[in-house]
C-alpha cells in the first residue's frame, strides 16, 4: 500500500526578513506554524513533506493526498494560486493561518477545508474526514487549546542551513494588549495560556539549536511566568531572543535574569514616539518619554534592542519619519523595522477604515507593511510610501551604522552586525510600488476567530460581517 502524503506549503512571501540574502540564506524561517502542524500528523499513517516557497519551489507533480497551506494575508493570493493548481488535479487542500482565519469563506472558493485558529483540537477529525471523502468546510475548535502535552515541533522538516534564526519555541498564547491594528488578540484571546515549564524546556533540549527564538506574542506578558522560565533556562548553554512589551522590558530582575539566562536579543514593538498615537491605538503600556532610558537599561544588561516601529497613524504627519529615525540613532537602538500601517481584514484598525471609507484597495498582496492600501490623514500616500523607504536608508546608513556599533558592554557583537547588514541589504533590494491601485470592495467579509471583548467593537464587526447570524467562523 502506498504511503499516505501530506504536503505542507508555506507560499512565498518575499519580506524583508524571510528573503534569501546573505549566503542563500534568509533572517527568519517562516514555518513555525506547519512545524506545529506537521507535529500534529500522526506518522504512523502519513509521511509530511514540507515546502517553504521562498527558498525552493513547489514540486507540483507530487502524488500527495492532502495539500495544507498556511498563509498570511500578504501572500494568501499565492497560496490561492497553489491551491487552485492542486485542486485542479484532483487533491484536496485544506488552508489555515491568519488571513484564512479571518476570512475562510474567502478562502473556501480556493479549497475544500479551512482550519480557522488552531489546529491541534481539529486535526483528528479533519484527517478522519479526509479518509472518509468528507472533507470540507470550516473546522474550529469551541475551545482553545491549553497548551499542555503539545506535541515536539517536526524540526526534522527544517532545512536548517536556509536560515539564520530558524527555532521558535512556543511557551505561551495571547497577549494582554488590544492593539487596533493587531491580530493576536482575535486569533488567541487577550488571556495568556501557557505551556507547562518542563514541556518547554524538553522541547529547547532537543531542538537540536542552542540559538532559539521565544515565539510569543509578548513573552514579558505577565511579572513572574516568564522568570520561571528563564530561571529553568539558566546553565543550558542556550542562547534566546524574544518579543515583548515595553512595561516590563523595564524590571531590573526580569533583565538580570534575562541575561543570565542567555538572552541576546528584545524586540520591543513601541510603534510610535507619539503618546497621542499610542493612545489612539490602545498601546496604552508605551510610554514615549522613558524609550531611550529603555534601550541604555537593557544594553546594560548586554541585550540588544530590536524596535519595531509604524508609520501612518492618524497623528502622523510628513515630519514623523526624520523625528523617528533621529530618536533612534541617538538612542542607539541595535536595530529597527518600520512598517507602514496595515489595516488588515477583521481588525479593529479595518473595521474603523473601512466605515469611513479610507481603504483603497482590497488586493492582498499589497496588504505587505509596505505599500499604501489606504488613504492616511495627514500626508499622501506616495510621502507615507516613500518617507518609510528614506527611514530605513537613514538608519542603515553607513553612518549610522558606525556610531551605533557596539564598542563597549557585553552585546553580541557578531549577532548585531549580522542584523544590521541583513536588514541595510534588505531594505536597498525592495522593489515597491508605492501605492496600491484602487479596487473593488470583497464580497466576503472578515470575520474574527475570537469577538472582540468591548460591546461597541463586537456590535461593529457583527454589523459589518452581516448581522448576529451563523457564521462560517
Amino acid at each position: 500500500m502506498r504511503t499516505r502524503i501530506i504536503h505542507l506549503i508555506n507560499p512565498k512571501t518575499d519580506s524583508l526578513t524571510t528573503r534569501p540574502i546573505y549566503l542563500n540564506r534568509a533572517l527568519y524561517s517562516p514555518l513555525a506554524g506547519l512545524l506545529a502542524v506537521a507535529a500534529s500528523i500522526p506518522r504512523d499513517r502519513y509521511e509530511v513533506v514540507l515546502t517553504d516557497e521562498n527558498i525552493e519551489s513547489i514540486d507540483f507533480d507530487l502524488k500527495a493526498d492532502l495539500v495544507g497551506i498556511s498563509a498570511m494575508t500578504s501572500y494568501v493570493n499565492r497560496g490561492y494560486e497553489i491551491a487552485d493548481r492542486f485542486r485542479a488535479k484532483g487533491i484536496p487542500v485544506a488552508m489555515g493561518g491568519v488571513h484564512p482565519s479571518f476570512m475562510p469563506r474567502e478562502a473556501l472558493t480556493h479549497c475544500d477545508a479551512v482550519v480557522i485558529g488552531e489546529v491541534e483540537l481539529v486535526i483528528d477529525r479533519l484527517l478522519t474526514d479526509l479518509e472518509q471523502g468528507t472533507m470540507r468546510g470550516p473546522y474550529k475548535s469551541d475551545a482553545l487549546h491549553p497548551m499542555v502535552g503539545m506535541p515536539m515541533p517536526r524540526y526534522d522538516l527544517l532545512k536548517k542551513n536556509r536560515y539564520v534564526n530558524r527555532t521558535f519555541v512556543q511557551t505561551s498564547r495571547g497577549c494582554h494588549q488590544g492593539c487596533t491594528f493587531c491580530a493576536e488578540p482575535l486569533m488567541n484571546g487577550l488571556k495568556f495560556r501557557y505551556r507547562p515549564v518542563d514541556e518547554v524546556i524538553h522541547e529547547i533540549e532537543n531542538c537540536g539549536s542552542s540559538t532559539i527564538s521565544i515565539n510569543d506574542a509578548d513573552f514579558f506578558g505577565t511579572p513572574e511566568r516568564p522568570k520561571e522560565v528563564m530561571r529553568a533556562l539558566r546553565g543550558r548553554g542556550i542562547q534566546w531572543q524574544a518579543g515583548v512589551t515595553s512595561k516590563l522590558a523595564q524590571d531590573d530582575r526580569m533583565l538580570e535574569l534575562a541575561a543570565a539566562s542567555g538572552c541576546t536579543m528584545l524586540s520591543i514593538g513601541f510603534e510610535s514616539i507619539s503618546r497621542d498615537t499610542l493612545t489612539s491605538v490602545h498601546k496604552h503600556v508605551n510610554r514615549p518619554e522613558t524609550f531611550a532610558t529603555l534601550v541604555e537599561k537593557v544594553h546594560t544588561y548586554g541585550i540588544m534592542v530590536f524596535g519595531l516601529f509604524m508609520f501612518g497613524f492618524d497623528g502622523d504627519d510628513s515630519s514623523v519619519f526624520e523625528r523617528t529615525v533621529d530618536f533612534n540613532i541617538a538612542s542607539k537602538y541595535d536595530a529597527c523595522a518600520y512598517s507602514v500601517l496595515t489595516p488588515y481584514p477583521g481588525t479593529l484598525t479595518w473595521y474603523e477604515l473601512k466605515k469611513a471609507n479610507r481603504i483603497v484597495s482590497y488586493d492582498w498582496t499589497m496588504y505587505d507593511q509596505g505599500r499604501v492600501v489606504y488613504r492616511p490623514a495627514q500626508m499622501s500616500a506616495d510621502e507615507l510610501r516613500i518617507g518609510q523607504g528614506s527611514a530605513y536608508e537613514g538608519f542603515y546608513s553607513k553612518s549610522s551604522i558606525a556610531s551605533r556599533f557596539p564598542m563597549r558592554g557585553k552585546r553580541h557583537r557578531a549577532q548585531w552586525l549580522i542584523y544590521n547588514l541583513f536588514m541595510r541589504k534588505a531594505s536597498q533590494t525592495e522593489n515597491i510600488v508605492s501605492i496600491a491601485e484602487p479596487t473593488a470592495e470583497p464580497d466576503l467579509a472578515p470575520m474574527p476567530p475570537i469577538l472582540p471583548v468591548k460591546r461597541e467593537w463586537r456590535a461593529a464587526v457583527l454589523e459589518a460581517a452581516g448581522g448576529p447570524g451563523p457564521h462560517l467562523s
